[in-house]
């Protein structure tokens, strides 16, 4: 008898069923199929535009080259926010061994030399296990990502393009996962997975709503990654009995431009920490005052504050204004292709001089900073004020209020200019709670049979993240995942556990 909870009909089957083509899926199907196992990837993307965050990000993965240090360094970095033991070790002891899978795939692990700060946080226990590597001579510009894509392309590997997953298929009585429903050209399409399914679909950057209900602080958030992270995964997890964890930490908030015209946003390059050119810039909240350093490069969104690192203040709506001196010196967007969905993806050609967005109206002006300010909508006077006491830090050198200590410019030369900022981010760290085995687990910490997930989805980082640590992840829990799940024994709809609904003894 057919039970309820099967599809009439299977329209694809695999051993493990991966669903999302990013870091985590790569390593997952790549480290599966070389077990021996027949992988398909369900990727919501269409084809060009696959990756996840991985794609896009900086191409640094996280390599620990002490295990013991490394647990010390993640409990630091959780602080008050710990996780299981259990799951640091794993975690630390599959990171020390990510140089030696990157080459065994054909990758040439390097070293970032160009970047010294590569320890987010030098000051805790641990950190100095910490080292960050890329694939090749260069960093940036999708470098590693290729190698993965290739590597899954050089496989038997099949991969179903614009297939979200939609549902995971669940015994109804067991609760194994069997399969999963997803859906291609607006049809569902039934995907038997008869030892496993691992989630690796990214996280809910791109989901106002979950936005709004998880992420503190934020009104709103917009990321620089890849569009199709809207907490698929984590809504599918959650049907069939998952706990959730580290669902308000991610890595944000920066403050960047947001257009209707396009998916991403753009990070203006005045508030970068290394820019230095002849004019004056401030951001202001809805009061028209400032709020921080606006040339602090925050530790993934998080700045010190009362001797504890906290989330970057975002009130919304915030302004960058500045004088025609900065407007004037050049473009106020890097748009090299080097990392970001925007510059790698979607390619704004912004202007050399800015009147191109200008024009667009992502950037206002007025000739006095009242018309400014009434154009804002903000109080004339306060925006005033703000500028006086900006211009007098200027005079004494000193930012007594926030401790700002770079471009140091008055805003005096007219007309003058504003940008509206958005809290903006990465990813989310947020999702399904996983264990050390990459098993996704209920409440009652007791795995969801033949379900796994690894990458963002439900990472390790709880409140505090080193940079490259999400691939280092991926690439991780990827294989963990994969192992574990090529482990598992084959159902069958002839099983006499799915035609009775009793366990075998």
């Amino acid at each position: 008898m057919q039970q309820p909870w099967l599809p009439a009909k299977w329209d694809k089957e695999a051993d493990i069923v991966v669903v999302g083509f990013g870091g985590a899926g790569a390593a997952s199907a790549i480290t599966a199929h070389d077990l021996g196992a027949k992988v398909l990837i369900l990727e919501k993307a269409p084809e060009g535009e696959e990756g996840g965050n991985t794609r896009v990000a900086g191409q640094g993965y996280l390599q620990v080259s002490d295990v013991g240090k490394a647990v010390t360094y993640l409990n630091a970095m959780c602080g008050q926010y710990p996780v299981p033991q259990e799951m640091a070790r794993a975690w630390a002891e599959e990171l020390s061994k990510n140089n030696d899978w990157v080459a065994s795939i054909g990758g040439d692990p390097q070293e970032h030399q160009q970047h010294p700060e590569g320890i987010e946080f030098p000051e805790l226990p641990g950190a100095d296990c910490a080292h960050k590597f890329h694939h090749g001579s260069t960093l940036g510009y999708c470098n590693t990502w290729k190698l993965f894509e290739t590597a899954v392309k050089q496989r038997a590997i099949e991969l179903l393009y614009e297939a979200p997953g939609r549902e995971l298929i669940q015994d109804g009585i067991t609760k194994e996962v069997l399969g999963i429903r997803a859906e291609q050209d607006a049809k569902p399409v039934y995907v038997k997975a008869r030892k496993a399914v691992v989630l690796t679909c990214g996280g809910f950057e791109n989901n106002q709503e979950m936005i709004r209900n998880y992420l503190p602080g934020v009104p709103y958030c917009y990321t620089s990654g890849t569009p199709y992270n809207e907490g698929d995964g984590v809504k599918m997890a959650q049907l069939v009995g998952a706990d959730l964890w580290h669902m308000n930490n991610y890595a944000g908030p920066s403050m960047a431009l947001k257009v209707p015209e396009y998916k991403s946003t753009f990070s203006m390059t005045p508030l970068h920490y290394a820019y230095e050119q002849p004019g004056g810039m401030i951001v202001v909240g809805p009061d028209a005052s400032r709020f921080a350093d606006e040339k602090l490069k925050t530790r993934h969104g998080k700045i010190k504050k009362n001797g504890r690192w906290c989330p970057l203040p975002v009130p919304c709506p915030m302004f960058m204004v500045f004088d025609h001196a900065l407007f004037a010196c050049g473009p106020l967007y890097d748009k090299k292709p080097f990392m970001g969905w925007g510059r790698i993806m979607e390619r704004h050609d912004w202007s050399a001089d800015n009147s191109a967005e200008l024009k667009r109206g992502w950037i206002k002006r007025a000739e006095s900073i009242p018309a400014l300010a009434r154009s804002l909508g903000l109080d004339p006077g306060a925006l005033e004020e703000s500028i006086r006491r900006w211009n007098r830090i200027c005079e004494s050198d000193k930012d007594a209020e926030f401790g700002r200590t770079k471009m140091l410019v008055p805003i005096s030369r007219q007309p003058f200019y504003a940008i509206e900022l958005s809290p903006s981010m990465l990813n989310t760290q947020g999702g399904p709670r996983r264990n050390e085995k990459g098993q996704i687990v209920r409440p009652d910490n007791t795995p969801i049979p033949r379900l796994y997930s690894a990458g963002e989805l439900g990472s390790i980082y709880s409140y505090l993240y080193q940079g490259t640590g999400n691939i280092g992840e991926c690439f991780a829990f990827g294989r963990i995942c994969a192992r574990n799940a090529f482990a598992e024994s084959p159902w069958d709809e002839g099983d006499e556990a799915v035609k009775t609904g009793k366990s075998p003894s």
